[in-house]
């Protein structure tokens, strides 16, 4: 099949952006002679406002809110261009990055910022807001955003993009270390993550991706009726990505680890699977290779390179050829 190279990664978390990674990988493919297209991507995580704002249009407002410690931050979302619907990224409040690795408290951590964002974004005038969850801070099961939203009286319709499909009982001891909780605290977050569900107006444990961001999708489910989806699968279909690719000679996809997890609703996977369904081969460039050969056998990619710069993303590029 003749045809650009679609480059469709995610972020490499803590590295390089989406823009970043496509671009050095376009380069690369573009020296070797590929027309190459850039499609950046996000799963719901940090960068998914932006690739939406992108593909829908719309304006970015900002608002102080508090961040995981309750310090004021200056905050994004954005406003569609019918006026009605908001994007909030929850990292842009409730974001890990906000906290010093030495300040990092999983305990005290609170997700009132994102509710506070999103009570901006519905004075802003919007009555339906896609919020975007990955990359906290916190496990506090949505219960600072829930908190905020009920002070701001404001009652728009939720979706929830999840990152993750972790049930909500599970999000302290899958993703809690990482947020700076030893194995004690981990114990006394899930303690309280099962008390906030059994106060919840419905139960969200054992509900695929209430976990995410902590619990804040399942808090924002059980309390406020939200809608939860994978947020890799919504991103692709916003940017056309299946029109994109079945006119592509291959594609090229990436992200900071490629793992076992990358399989359960991530841009990578996601990306695979649909390449696999529509018969285009798949390259995924990486920073770090942990999938086992059987996984990736599953998805058929036709091969992962590992880099670390963006020196090496270009050099990856430069190397892809299309499989025969």
């Amino acid at each position: 099949m003749s045809g650009p190279v679609l480059v469709a990664p995610d972020s490499f978390k803590g590295s390089f952006s989406a823009v970043e990674v496509a671009a050095a990988i376009a380069r690369g493919l573009k020296a070797a002679g590929h027309e190459a297209l850039e499609m950046p991507l996000a799963d719901g995580g940090e960068g998914t406002m932006d690739v939406l704002l992108d593909a829908f249009g719309g304006e970015r407002r900002s608002a102080t809110v508090a961040d995981p410690l309750g310090r004021p931050v200056q905050a994004e979302f954005g406003l569609l261009p019918d006026g009605h619907t908001a994007i909030v990224e929850s990292a842009q409040a409730s974001g890990l990055h906000h906290v010093g690795e030495e300040e990092r408290d999983a305990w005290a951590a609170t997700s009132r910022g994102t509710g506070e964002l999103i009570a901006a974004a519905t004075e802003a005038g919007a009555d339906t807001v896609i919020v975007t969850v990955g990359g906290s801070a916190t496990t506090d099961g949505g219960s600072g955003a829930l908190e905020a939203l009920d002070e701001a009286g404001v009652e728009p319709d939720i979706e929830v993009l999840c990152d993750v499909r972790t049930p909500f009982e599970d999000a302290a001891r899958v993703f809690g270390p990482q947020k700076g909780a030893d194995p004690d605290t981990v114990e006394r977050l899930t303690r309280r993550l099962h008390q906030l569900a059994q106060d919840a107006p419905r139960d969200p444990r054992g509900n695929p991706m209430t976990g995410a961001a902590g619990g804040l999708a399942g808090g924002l489910w059980a309390h406020r009726g939200a809608r939860l989806v994978l947020g890799a699968g919504y991103v692709l279909d916003a940017v056309g990505f299946d029109e994109r690719a079945r006119d592509s000679s291959f594609v090229v996809t990436g992200e900071g680890r490629l793992d076992a997890q990358s399989l359960e609703g991530k841009v990578c996977g996601e990306v695979a699977v649909r390449c696999r369904r529509l018969g285009v081969p798949c390259h995924a460039v990486v920073g770090q290779n942990a999938l086992e050969r059987s996984e990736a056998r599953n998805v058929e990619l036709a091969g992962v390179t590992e880099t670390t710069t963006l020196e090496e993303l270009e050099a990856a590029g430069r190397g892809l050829v299309s499989p025969e």
